[in-house]
């Protein structure tokens, strides 16, 4: 497994959301605010709000700044917009536990 591991390395901008960030947004669909944490796949718990960056909300979130509205696709084919209110830099300070399996 470490002959295959790949460091994962984030490169957003200062008002950019990238990996670790914490992100309110609002889904007019449905009326509601969420906040989610953008981690990596090993981190992810989509029940505590800590979404992997390779899901489909975290694919469309990550580069974007607050104010955007992303467009959600869904792997269905189902699609969805949500409009970024805010985004709190984050960085990997070990208090995300990585998942069991």
């Amino acid at each position: 497994m470490i002959e295959t591991a790949v460091i994962i390395e984030d490169h957003s901008g200062e008002d950019e959301i990238g990996l670790y960030d914490k992100v309110v947004v609002y889904c007019e669909d449905i009326d509601e605010e969420e906040t989610y944490q953008i981690v990596t796949t090993m981190r992810e718990d989509a029940l505590r709000g800590l979404i992997s960056r390779e899901s489909p909300v975290g694919k469309a979130l990550l580069g974007h700044r607050a104010g955007d509205t992303v467009k959600v696709t869904a792997d269905n084919g189902y699609s969805y917009e949500m409009q970024i209110r805010s985004v709190e830099k984050g960085q990997d300070d070990g208090s995300i536990p990585i998942a069991s399996f």
